[in-house]
């Protein structure tokens, strides 16, 4: 189910959450995916488990795109995680500074021409996870979240 509004009602029992502003530079990207495989491995996914690995892979992509297509100019970009235990699934969220800058509605996205070096991100987004959409929670920014099974 790819929807434009984010599932609320889907998961039952306790959440972790993790939550952090990072630089909307290449280097506040990298530093979400590594964020990212670090509290994975806190909370029993290790480094080297596929969801550890699909997670980091997912989080790179949309931070590399709030860097890219929602950086404004003294604004950072945030990381969500919300892992529902009960059934290992993990909410990946990045809110950006672009509300403007909406990506493709799930289902819509075309293939990257082969000779491009970029456009393949949300591709992977969309063919890595269970659910994906964007969300405007505030006329300032807009969230690019996906849900992935760790389990």
């Amino acid at each position: 189910m790819n929807v434009e509004i984010a599932p609320v009602d889907e998961h039952t029992g306790p959440a972790r959450h993790f939550r952090i502003r990072l630089s909307a530079t290449a280097r506040g990207a990298r530093l979400a995916r590594h964020l990212t495989a670090e509290q994975l491995t806190s909370w029993g996914w290790p480094y080297d488990s596929e969801g550890n690995r699909t997670a980091s892979l997912l989080v790179a992509e949309l931070a590399a795109n709030a860097v890219r297509h929602g950086q404004v100019r003294g604004r950072d970009f945030a990381l969500r995680l919300t892992l529902y235990a009960e059934d290992a699934t993990l909410r990946i969220e990045v809110t950006d500074a672009r509300p403007d800058h909406s990506p493709p509605l799930p289902g819509t996205l075309t293939p990257a021409d082969p000779d491009t070096e970029s456009g393949r991100g949300l591709l992977l987004v969309e063919s890595l996870s269970t659910h994906w959409g964007t969300t405007a929670g505030d006329p300032y920014t807009k969230t690019v979240w996906c849900e992935v099974p760790l389990g």
